[in-house]
């Protein structure tokens, strides 16, 4: 576990610090799109932020591969190899499209080609477990097809839900945190050592959000862009594919034997998490691809066009600010994700997923509040950056300084006044003088 945690903290600590450099020159280099009619911000905002993530990831891999435990995956296998081909021609079809814009059919024809290098380096689907009949061998050629279409629809879920500030990062980084937990009990409560490629890229995916978060929470300085959206659902598919395709499903089945029919049946669930996991990890995301592809069909638009109907959207139309919306769909993804992982656990830690999913629900429902307003608290607001922080007794100096003003109204003396002010105040008189009838004036004018 330290050695997945060192490795997730150092990917978390280049992040953030490359994420400023990163933004002045995105700023310099023009990466900057004016706003569009379906965006939500109002100034633009530099993007690029996936430069940082992409160095990140490189780091974070480069001190696993010196570690006593983590540098066997890199001796054992060419998984890494693999993400670092795919991911590196995403992410420059991601930079090419922040600073120029790529068409779409051309995006998609990239995003096809990267996964298809990693599929001939070895990141396929190799058996899938399934219920009544067991584990099915899948033909290569299948394996191809599943593993490349997971990649892209992978990535293209990533890149729909990245409409609002901080949201496809932290949701990205609940999903990875859930594929993270599952594969590391793999790896070490069943000692399965084809998980551990899963763990680790899990690990470096956590800490690749968590670094660029606290840039992009709203309101954002940099956005992460095509370059952070593509590299973030490669990375993710890659961990699925590794963690449903290549883990033996008959390896996860220690003991045959069993007291009961609830043993086997939380013996067995184990093996099914596989098939359940990625879809619900990235519910939401697929969920919000698959409607805008029927939305835009069924208008007789491209697939690809783009509108302002995503569920994030709905989601503002109908009240919600951007940090509450975003709120509301980091709990409905901890829920799907962590109720997922919560089967394959059958002992005393099924506790702790319990109140986990319990939070998640009064998360979700405190949310739904309309008086309730998200902010940090006060107690963690020194280690925040300083737009995050709520202005402390502010509203009490100025209801303060409103009460003073009302009841001590200022009155202008002779001796606060210039010797101009009091000669035209002799000329102007009182007000009565001012309405014409001072000195028994009419206050009309006459002929």
């Amino acid at each position: 576990m330290r050695e997945f945690l060192l490795t997730l903290c150092v990917a978390t600590a280049v992040t953030y610090l490359l994420t400023g450099p990163v933004r002045k020159f995105a700023i310099i280099a023009g990466a900057m799109p004016q706003i569009r009619d379906r965006d939500v911000h109002k100034e633009p905002t530099p993007r690029l932020g996936g430069i940082a993530m992409f160095g990140g990831l490189c780091a974070g891999l480069l001190v696993a591969s010196h570690l006593t435990t983590l540098s066997s995956i890199f001796n054992g296998s060419s998984d890494v190899r693999a993400l670092l081909s795919g991911a590196a021609i995403m992410w420059i079809i991601g930079v090419l499209d922040d600073k120029w814009g790529v068409d779409a059919l051309v995006k998609l024809g990239g995003q096809m080609v990267a996964a298809g290098v990693m599929v001939y380096q070895g990141v396929t689907v190799l058996w899938l477990p399934i219920p009544g009949v067991g584990t099915w061998v899948v033909p290569q050629t299948l394996g191809t097809v599943v593993a490349v279409a997971l990649v892209v629809i992978s990535v293209n879920a990533v890149n729909f839900i990245d409409g609002l500030d901080g949201l496809a990062a932290g949701m990205v980084c609940i999903a990875a945190l859930a594929f993270f937990v599952y594969s590391y009990r793999l790896s070490y409560g069943y000692g399965i050592a084809d998980a551990l490629p899963a763990t680790l890229f899990s690990a470096v995916l956590v800490g690749m959000c968590l670094g660029f978060l606290p840039h992009n929470l709203h309101p954002a300085r940099i956005f992460m862009g095509d370059s952070g959206a593509l590299l973030l659902g490669l990375v993710l598919s890659v961990s699925m594919i590794s963690l449903t395709g290549r883990v033996d499903p008959a390896a996860l089945i220690t003991d045959k034997t069993y007291g009961s029919q609830t043993q086997a049946v939380h013996s067995m669930v184990p093996i099914y998490i596989p098939l359940l996991l990625p879809l619900t990890v990235i519910a939401i995301p697929l969920t919000d691809l698959i409607l805008a592809v029927v939305r835009r069909t069924w208008a007789g638009k491209s697939p690809f066009a783009a509108d302002r109907q995503h569920l994030h959207h709905r989601l503002l139309d109908i009240g919600h600010s951007q940090t509450r919306a975003v709120l509301v769909m980091y709990f409905w993804a901890g829920l799907f994700a962590f109720g997922t992982v919560a089967f394959s656990v059958n002992r005393t830690p099924l506790l702790l997923v319990k109140i986990g999913m319990a939070a998640c629900l009064i998360g979700i429902v405190v949310l739904l509040m309309p008086r309730f307003k998200p902010h940090a608290p006060r107690m963690a607001e020194r280690f925040l950056p300083p737009r995050y922080r709520h202005a402390v007794g502010a509203d009490e100096k100025v209801r303060e300084v409103l009460t003073e003003a009302v009841a001590e109204p200022t009155v202008a003396t002779a001796d606060s006044l210039s010797h101009e002010d009091e000669e035209l105040l002799r000329k102007i008189g009182t007000g009565a003088h001012a309405a014409g009838r001072h000195s028994g004036a009419s206050g009309r004018n006459g002929r």
